[in-house]
């Protein structure tokens, strides 16, 4: 089984920026793809974005590509989602997800999931 932790939510005004984390335990991190999901209550969840296992491809929705970055550092079991130039419309709760195999799309269900961090970007 696999554990993931999130933390780095909070509350930021439109423009900030905000760098969310993700702790893994349980398997060993560079057999897992990492990636982010978010979800408005009331809507359905949105993909964000993914990682290669070793970290050399990331691939993101059209509605975060070039404000948010996803990195990883395996030697610290830890994935990162940095967030730039943060809108109203990115308040969501946000899932730190993994699967031993890769995605591309939020047609994909991964096979773990964090509790999830709550992002609130004011106007």
């Amino acid at each position: 089984q696999v554990q993931l932790v999130e933390s780095g939510g909070g509350l930021v005004q439109a423009g900030g920026s905000l760098r969310l984390s993700c702790a893994a335990s349980g398997r060993p991190f560079s057999s897992l793809a990492m990636g982010w999901f978010r979800q408005v209550p009331g809507k359905e969840r949105e993909w964000v974005g993914t990682i290669k296992w070793n970290g050399d491809g990331t691939y993101y929705a059209d509605s975060v590509k070039g404000r948010f970055t996803i990195s990883r550092d395996n030697a610290k079991n830890t994935m990162y989602l940095q967030m730039n130039n943060l809108k109203p419309e990115d308040t969501a709760v946000y899932y730190c997800v993994a699967d031993p195999g890769m995605w591309y799309s939020g047609t994909y269900y991964p096979d773990y999931w964090g509790q999830g961090t709550q992002v609130t970007v004011s106007s």
